[in-house]
């Protein structure tokens, strides 16, 4: 069976309304919610729409290939809804490959200096390091330490890390908040995927790998005999872990989904990746006035033939 015949159509709808007690009288906003076209996944078509209105939607990528739209409001407005609309096809990605052992993949990826980097290799050294929401502390290496024993291979010891999260940590979305600090998650064993992804490029970046924290969708399946709700889906988190590849070679990335215990394959989505959740948040941006403000955000993931035709605006 070739991949043609695999292939799986989705339809993502990604709405997220502000409402504002004051007026603003100027809004500066940055959208990451473009999927990005990928060796198994390819963006068909992807529409955004406004309101109110702006002029001028620049598009344009970011230092990670992630594309990004941005506008601006100068005119005075109590709420602002932006749609993203989105229709992908994706292919198997297929189980992991073995690969080089993680401690020799730790040793290629350290700073050794004069020596020349491969481009795979030095893209991947941007994810070493701490970040706003990474950090590298010893308490990461110990909890790592028994996924990742000397010799053993990068995709066994993510594998056992991923599980390790996965079964020792609770999903409760009323224990942590956007600032939450990965410590915190860490202690209370508690939290959501965006936390996870956190902790367990934590652990990696601190044993010596190079791992990026990647956004997207995740189809979820209703229960069943129940139809699919409309607008009950919500943004999703992994993590992608670097390989370097042998005497030269290129590399590879292997996503890893802490949330779920899995490797991901044609039911994830990928819309961009960075350092952490601040280099991918869905939107964010910066305004004059407003006073306090709610937010709502509601996202459908369907596949194509649910969608096809149905009007997904809430």
């Amino acid at each position: 069976m070739n991949a043609n015949s695999q292939r799986v159509v989705y339809r993502i709808h990604h709405q997220t309304h502000y409402s504002y007690a004051l007026p603003v009288r100027l809004s500066h906003q940055v959208l990451h919610l473009t999927p990005r076209e990928l060796p198994w996944q390819q963006c068909l078509s992807h529409t955004v729409n406004v309101l109110p209105a702006p002029q001028l939607v620049r598009s344009y990528a970011d230092n990670f290939g992630n594309i990004i739209k941005a506008f601006s409001l100068d005119v005075d407005h109590t709420s602002l809804d932006v749609q993203a609309d989105s229709w992908v096809a994706l292919t198997p990605r297929g189980q992991p490959q073995e690969s080089m052992a993680w401690d020799e993949a730790a040793t290629l990826m350290a700073y050794h200096g004069g020596r020349v980097m491969t481009p795979g290799m030095l893209d991947a050294s941007n994810f070493l390091f701490e970040s706003s929401h990474v950090r590298i502390k010893r308490e990461f290496i110990r909890y790592a330490a028994d996924c990742f024993v000397p010799g053993m291979s990068v995709v066994e010891g993510v594998r056992a890390l991923m599980m390790r999260i996965y079964a020792e940590f609770a999903f409760d979305p009323a224990a942590t908040t956007v600032s939450t600090p990965v410590t915190e998650v860490f202690a209370n064993r508690r939290g959501v995927c965006q936390d996870f992804a956190h902790l367990m490029l934590s652990c990696l970046r601190s044993i010596g790998l190079a791992a990026r924290y990647v956004s997207g969708y995740l189809l979820t399946e209703p229960p069943p005999g129940q139809p699919r709700l409309i607008g009950a889906d919500a943004s999703h988190a992994w993590v992608s872990v670097y390989c370097p590849g042998a005497e030269g070679a290129e590399g590879c990335w292997i996503d890893a989904d802490p949330t779920n215990g899995i490797f991901p394959d044609t039911s994830h989505i990928t819309l961009g990746w960075g350092r952490d959740f601040l280099d991918i948040s869905p939107l964010r941006g910066v305004l004059i006035g407003g006073g306090r403000q709610t937010m709502q955000v509601a996202v459908t993931v369907m596949p194509g033939e649910e969608a096809r035709g149905l009007q997904l605006s809430i």
